[in-house]
């Protein structure tokens, strides 16, 4: 028998070039892991803990106090409703019911409101301030107005009463790009302005708007969230964005709305020295919004949470906004099956556990097309043994937006934790074989094709 080498060489040799070797002939260069600053690796979630709740509540006073916005029930007898003389009949007064969802008792007499400048306006007496006072107090300086200072009253025999009818309240937006529950919004008195849902990429969006009546000391953040559908959901980001009207307000609204779209804003530096000489180093700023706050719901272990009491606290105009984490996804190319993949939101993934959600653990066979493996991987794939991929490069983009690629040795990750480095938000993951993987499996591929025909010649 005549066994024709060249034959299978020149197979072996024109193989890789007809299916794509892109070990050889595209290669991808990358950065070890263990050469990669600790910065740029990223932060397990999983270690972050929940902010306390009592965190996103307002303090509660021990007694209400009065402002303008506020109705107040009063009756006084003779006065109001007036007494034309002695024998006429005492008038009833009128009792006043809460609303439905409020927790305020029964109220009797007739609503005053309080002005704006905080006074209370009441017949034949000057307004009383009773800003800051609390029930009692105004009880207690109308009383004095009537009886001791105006002479209005006889002592003794007046009958005052005074009570909270309707307390003041703050209109407040919500925007929650997690969908929210239109039924806690409606069950709390909220108008529920629209509804959109948006699908992308399998991932679900959806959005809602809200806007909400909040009485006094439950104008919170804890309250705008549990009357719209309690904390941001699993598909949104584990925090909360105030914009506050009162930032919106003077002469410079205009100038800062400028600098802010033009990138001038205050500036924090963001960037650091990455990777020594590999050419990634700048500085660039971060703009901040001048207009929100951002309320954070997980921080790290012994992280005192920077919040701050009033920044929970919403007043008229302010907009709470929830943002959905459709952008926090991770992107496979190469061997794996391409795709776009939501990340995990509260615990981590690595690049072992990316690989199986694309769908090719560890050890598998590829399943790329002629990108990578081409008619290699899908014919050792079926059983004929040759080597698995075991080079993974991760694009990765810097936090001032500068690019690498890091390269993980799948070998050393079955053994070394430290080399299965975390998933970060915009990753692409492209798995390829290593060189001689490719040669290896190409030879055998070319033997089964031509090697076994020319041993049958």
């Amino acid at each position: 028998m005549n066994f024709n080498w060249k034959g299978v060489l020149l197979a072996a040799v024109l193989t890789p070039m007809l299916t794509g070797c892109t070990s050889f002939f595209a290669p991808i260069s990358g950065v070890p892991v263990n050469q990669v600053p600790p910065q740029l690796l990223g932060e397990k979630r999983a270690d972050y803990i929940n902010v306390p709740l009592a965190l996103l509540r307002m303090e509660q006073p021990d007694d209400y106090l009065i402002d303008e916005g506020d109705i107040l029930g009063i009756y006084i007898e003779g006065v109001m409703p007036p007494q034309a003389n002695e024998d006429q009949p005492v008038a009833i007064p009128p009792v006043h019911f809460p609303e439905e969802g409020s927790d305020l008792p029964p109220s009797v007499g007739f609503p005053i409101p309080v002005r704006d400048d905080g006074t209370l306006p009441l017949p034949l007496i000057e307004p009383l301030d009773v800003r800051g006072k609390t029930i009692t107090q105004v009880e207690n300086m109308v009383r004095k107005a009537y009886v001791d200072d105006e002479k209005i009253l006889r002592k003794g025999r007046d009958r005052i009463l005074v009570s909270l009818m309707r307390e003041r309240t703050q209109r407040v937006i919500v925007i929650r790009e997690d969908g929210g529950s239109n039924d806690a919004a409606i069950a709390g008195g909220s108008r529920q302005f629209g509804n959109a849902q948006e699908v992308i990429s399998g991932t679900e969006r959806q959005g809602a708007g809200y806007t909400l009546d909040m009485p006094a000391y439950k104008n919170d953040l804890m309250h705008a969230l549990a009357e719209t559908g309690g904390l941001p959901g699993l598909n949104a980001k584990s925090e909360v964005k105030v914009l506050k009207a009162s930032r919106f307000k003077g002469k410079n609204r205009e100038e800062m709305m400028m600098q802010l779209f033009a990138g001038q804003g205050p500036q924090n530096g963001c960037c650091f020295d990455m990777c020594g000489g590999c050419g990634m180093v700048g500085v660039e700023g971060m703009v901040e919004d001048p207009f929100s706050v951002t309320i954070p719901l997980r921080v790290r272990p012994g992280e005192m949470p920077k919040i701050d009491p009033a920044d929970v606290i919403l007043e008229d105009g302010d907009i709470v906004y929830i943002e959905a984490r459709d952008t926090e996804v991770f992107y496979t190319g190469g061997l794996l099956p391409g795709g776009q993949y939501p990340l995990p939101r509260d615990y981590d993934l690595d690049v072992i556990g990316a690989m199986s959600v694309a769908g090719t653990g560890l050890g598998g066979a590829a399943k790329g097309s002629g990108s990578g493996g081409g008619a290699a991987g899908a014919l050792l794939g079926g059983g004929f043994g040759g080597a698995t991929p075991t080079q993974l490069y991760v694009m990765r983009k810097g936090p001032c937006g500068q690019e690498f690629t890091i390269a993980v040795d799948l070998k050393k990750a079955y053994n070394s934790p430290g080399e299965k480095i975390l998933v970060q938000p915009g990753d692409t993951l492209i798995l390829r074989y290593k060189p001689h993987e490719e040669a290896l499996n190409f030879g055998i591929v070319a033997f089964l094709t031509y090697g076994i025909r020319e041993l049958f010649n």
